[in-house]
């Protein structure tokens, strides 16, 4: 396979998706939130591009079947779950959809759509991602997809593709573009926390308090779940 880095969801406008895997990551929150409500119960996710619009899907459904989640610019949209992994989890996902809606996250993965496969990756699923693209993908082309924030580089999210591209490397067998390789010496030379906590946004929730939030999205592997994007709703399979 060949493995390559996209720095910012803006760059998947001028990629050709047909045929490759795209990999998109949020480290802080979006894609790490989505990961962790679907390995501890949740049906599904509904990504959404903006507030009215999950909030119209909210509508159509039963009182109590989902959690609405979101936030606009770092701050959470009001009448909405606060959109982190830990806010999420002390909201009982088990069982239910959670219509879910940021502002840089959910709009990578609708860039993405037009790829064979799209999945949303964290710190947190990043070996059983890895190990299922490899046991499925051979010989495709995959696209590891920084979400960035506002077309701007985001460090967490580099990070984040570095650990996986590590995962990748480990069996010699794949081709790495140049800034695959960037980033898996970023992630091969750096802690996962100490680099998510300085990273502009990291600095960002340390000051709003959501310290413990950081440190769970630091944590690696430890949810074996595969998050795949079908018919327009992230679903976790094991």
């Amino acid at each position: 396979m060949k493995i390559h880095v996209l720095l910012k969801k803006e760059e998947l406008d001028g990629q050709r998706l047909a045929g490759k895997i795209v990999v998109v990551l949020d480290v802080l929150f979006a894609t790490s939130s989505i990961v962790t409500v679907l390995a501890n119960g949740a049906v599904e996710v509904l990504p959404f591009l903006e507030g009215q619009a999950a909030l119209g899907e909210s509508r159509k459904r039963k009182p109590g079947s989902f959690v609405l989640s979101g936030e606009l610019n770092a701050a959470t949209l009001e009448g909405f779950c606060h959109p982190t992994p830990l806010a999420l989890l002390g909201e009982n996902v088990d069982g239910k959809s959670v219509i879910y809606c940021t502002t840089n996250g959910t709009v990578a993965i609708a860039r993405s759509r037009e790829a064979s496969k799209v999945y949303a990756a964290a710190l947190l699923n990043g070996e059983a991602m890895v190990e299922h693209i490899e046991r499925t993908g051979a010989g495709e082309t995959v696209l590891v997809v920084c979400s960035g924030s506002a077309d701007n580089f985001n460090l967490e999210d580099f990070y984040g593709a570095g650990y996986l591209v590590s995962l990748f490397a480990r069996s010699g067998r794949h081709e790495l573009s140049d800034a695959a390789i960037a980033a898996q010496l970023l992630h091969d030379r750096s802690d996962a926390y100490e680099c998510l906590s300085k990273s502009r946004v990291g600095r960002m929730m340390l000051d709003r308090g959501l310290e413990p939030e950081v440190r769970f999205a630091a944590r690696k592997s430890v949810f074996p779940v595969v998050v795949a994007l079908e018919d327009g709703s992230l679903r976790a399979f094991r």
